[in-house]
């Protein structure tokens, strides 16, 4: 457990070079903070804000924690496993634990990107 003004849990999520930092305040009143800003404001769809939080429903701590976060369920779903190991059965099953391993394609020599190759015209 961190300590900073209150104690936290800290969770990382990762997606092709995307970070996600996760901060779970045990406790708390149910508020979920995205990037300095409240998740009603930050995503308008009523699918994402469910989404973010699947990985608290799972576990049935909806409400009992404080987030604050650069989004992801990924992220949320470790910092979880830090607040009660046996939530892992739960979460495993859900596929919140799961990492996306696909990764941009590097650029290949004699093409203009991974598989484009150069265009040539007729003579």
């Amino acid at each position: 457990m961190y300590k900073s003004k209150k104690p936290y849990l800290y969770g990382t999520g990762r997606r092709k070079s995307s970070v996600a930092r996760v901060h779970l305040f045990p406790n708390g009143t149910g508020a979920i903070t995205i990037n300095g800003r409240d998740i009603d404001d930050y995503f308008g769809l009523e699918t994402l804000k469910l989404i973010v939080r699947q990985p608290l429903a799972t576990t049935d701590t909806l409400g009992k924690v404080d987030i604050e976060a650069t989004v992801t369920r990924h992220g949320i779903a470790r910092a979880l496993l830090q607040v009660n190991p046996e939530y892992r059965a739960a979460l495993k099953a859900a596929g919140f634990l799961t990492r996306d391993p696909r990764m941009k394609e590097r650029k290949k020599y004699g093409l203009k990107a991974a598989r484009r190759a150069p265009q040539f015209s007729k003579r």
